[in-house]
């Protein structure tokens, strides 16, 4: 069935043609079921708020399609992104288990389908099935590891420029190369960018054009292009 946003919407877990290796996406049979009984699925547009920073856990949500975006943000506004979150990955995982309040807000920042669980229906569905412990503890410990990236890029980085190489870095590792490099496609604005590493939209943009010039990277729309990862990284080492 295609949904309102263009993409093709899925109606249970069980026929899903999205489905990804993470996750409730690799359940056993049964409990897929089980999760179709307790789960309702949304599409939601661009910019739509899932749950915000500090709000209580009302329950988990598993991002199928799309992206978005988790921020934390400071009492004077500032706002820094910890990740973008993709799909197969659930969100609010650590505010449903512990009973506090979500610690980030999530973003979309693309049109996404969503299937949401109530925090009850979700801790009675792991109670009956503990084979999705794994999945969740493998999550919490790749949500550690970002965190700690994230840390490492914001907190020990000495300048604007390294901390934006790092980044680029980070989000292309693992790509495939072309001859034209290592390509990623970025649904960013360079404020959001900026929001990633603490800095400005305008710091961010003219580091881009010094990047460019200096044939680090190239830019096509939202696609942009690492041509030597070597390159980039003797750039922050240097």
């Amino acid at each position: 069935m295609r949904g309102p946003y263009g993409f093709e919407m899925s109606e249970n877990c069980q026929s899903c043609k999205l489905r990804k290796g993470n996750f409730f996406c690799q359940l056993t049979p049964k409990a897929t079921k089980d999760f179709d009984a307790v789960r309702s699925t949304s599409a939601y547009p661009e910019g739509a708020l899932l749950f915000l920073e500090k709000q209580d856990p009302r329950g988990v949500f598993v991002l199928c399609s799309g992206e978005v975006k988790l921020t934390i943000s400071s009492c004077d506004g500032r706002t820094l992104i910890l990740r973008i979150a993709k799909p197969g990955e659930i969100l609010g995982l650590m505010a449903v288990l512990s009973g506090k309040p979500y610690e980030v807000t999530a973003e979309t920042i693309r049109p996404s389908q969503v299937a949401y669980v109530r925090r009850e229906d979700f801790l009675q569905f792991v109670a009956q099935h503990p084979e999705a412990s794994q999945g969740m503890v493998k999550q919490l410990s790749s949500n550690y590891h970002g965190a700690c990236e994230q840390l490492r890029t914001v907190g020990l980085s000495a300048s604007a420029p390294e901390k934006l190489a790092r980044l680029l870095l980070e989000w292309s590792a693992g790509v495939e190369e072309t001859k034209l490099g290592t390509q990623i496609t970025i649904h960013l604005t360079h404020e959001e960018i900026a929001e990633f590493i603490g800095s400005t939209r305008e710091t961010v943009t003219r580091t881009l054009s010094d990047f460019k010039n200096r044939h680090l990277v190239t830019t096509k729309g939202s696609t942009l292009s690492i041509p030597s990862r070597a390159a980039l990284e003797n750039f922050v080492t240097a």
